[in-house]
């Protein structure tokens, strides 16, 4: 028995030597993968080690507004999710073109004892041509996720400069109800002694008219309290800041027109690098990488095997083979043409979201060059004759012909103007960082954005 023992374990040598070697194999990554390995792993150093990001006693009331939508950029979660899914899609590549794990087998015939003992390995094969397919779809994939990776820094930058804005806004309009409340009370000052003494234009009207607007821009007042505390709370949240993080040094941004390029231009950049227009493009991708999947469908595949009987003596062999038949014809041409029409439609969204594009650019650059022509309007004309009425309000009060409230309620006037300057360059300046979404261009320079993204 002792050389039939012998040649057992000779012969369980070699497959246990295959299984090993197997376990350890591994194929060299398509040029492909190996980009994408690289993009997502220097995407990730500088988001997940935040490299550069300012810690949070670093955001000073008087930082700039790109370090604090770079610290928005790298500190939001949604960012990040988009990060770990892109990294996922990247993982799937190298799976997607392998090959199919080899299987273990094993065979036995029993009767009353044990006559045959046959352990086996199988190998399923696949053609090159349709694991590199697969590959293909999966690179594509991965491109997809990519591209909603770069949405989400966009997005969450263009949040966060819409923050910014609120609360530029709000803290200017403060200032701004405060002098209009303490002029509204001089000008009811003012009306009450024309009106004890019967001199000027004061009336009791007018003294109504007063206290009327006075109390009502107490409680617009008070109310931008409530409006500074959830634009603070939207700021917070921007930065991708929880309730009961500590908060940020707030800051006082002064409210200001950005340029905005030209029409031609804008809608270049669009066109080129508008997010949502890249994804939907790589989607196209990723669909045609699935009809070429498809259309692999109608050629077989191969599974090679053999086992080994070793209570045989002497040892005998078993090599095994199978072939796939794709024979449903209908089957494949039903797989080719779903996947055709997943690619149809991807390529109909494609042109369906340059329609909308052009469609929301048009109005966002309506809204910004509205605004900018009311801007003209108030700083170029209305805000200078204001000017001028004063020095003649102040001759017509030394001669005694005017009374000194015409001067309070037109400095009113002013106020009220200025109000609206205020809020026609809020609307501007959110209409300007969504032409930024839409162009791609509202991160700052040091996002962590992959190269060559848009």
């Amino acid at each position: 028995m002792r050389p039939r023992l012998h040649s057992l374990r000779l012969a369980a040598v070699p497959v246990a030597a295959a299984v090993v070697l197997l376990a350890g194999c591994s194929t060299a990554p398509s040029p492909s993968e190996k980009s994408a390995r690289d993009a997502v792993r220097a995407t990730g150093s500088a988001l997940l080690a935040r490299e550069g990001r300012p810690a949070l006693p670093g955001l000073r009331a008087d930082s700039p507004p790109d370090e604090f939508i770079r610290y928005a950029v790298l500190n939001h979660p949604a960012v990040a999710a988009a990060y770990y899914d892109w990294r996922a899609g990247v993982g799937e590549i190298a799976p997607a073109g392998a090959l199919p794990d080899p299987q273990l087998t094993f065979q036995a015939d029993i009767a009353d004892t044990l006559m045959s003992f046959m352990p086996g390995l199988m190998f399923d094969l696949m053609g090159p041509g349709k694991r590199a397919a697969m590959g293909r779809e999966a690179a594509a994939g991965a491109n997809v996720a990519r591209r909603a990776y770069v949405t989400a820094v966009l997005r969450a930058a263009a949040e966060a400069r819409k923050a910014w804005v609120e609360l530029a806004y709000v803290e200017q309009v403060d200032l701004l109800y405060a002098s209009t409340i303490h002029a509204a009370g001089q000008a009811l000052d003012l009306t009450n002694a024309d009106y004890a003494t019967g001199r000027g234009m004061g009336t009791f009207d007018r003294q109504i008219k007063f206290e009327n607007f006075i109390a009502q821009h107490r409680a617009f007042h008070a109310g931008i309290g409530d409006r500074r505390l959830a634009a603070r709370a939207r700021f917070k949240s921007a930065l991708g800041l929880t309730p009961d993080d500590p908060d940020p040094l707030w800051p006082r941004p002064a409210l200001t027109a950005t340029p905005v390029p030209s029409p031609e231009e804008l809608w270049r950049q669009a066109a080129a690098s508008n997010p949502d227009l890249a994804k939907m493009r790589a989607m196209v991708e990723m669909t045609v990488a699935g009809v070429e999947v498809a259309r692999q469908t109608g050629r077989p595949n191969f599974a090679v095997g053999a086992m080994v009987d070793l209570k045989a003596s002497p040892l005998m062999f078993r090599p095994t083979a199978s072939l796939s038949l794709p024979l449903w014809r209908d089957k494949i041409a039903a797989t080719i043409a779903a996947a055709e029409a997943h690619r149809d439609a991807a390529a109909a969204r494609v042109s369906a979201e340059q329609l909308n594009l052009a469609a929301e650019l048009a109005q966002m650059l309506y809204m910004v060059r509205e605004s900018d022509r009311m801007l003209g309007y108030i700083d170029g004309t209305a805000l200078p004759n204001i000017g001028r009425s004063y020095a003649t309000l102040e001759v017509g009060v030394q001669s005694g012909m005017t009374s000194a409230t015409m001067i309070a309620e037109t400095h009113l006037m002013e106020l009220d103007l200025r109000h609206e300057r205020l809020e026609l360059l809020r609307q501007r300046e959110t209409a300007a960082v969504d032409l930024a979404l839409l162009t791609a261009s509202v991160a700052p320079s040091a996002a962590p954005l992959p190269a060559e993204s848009l």
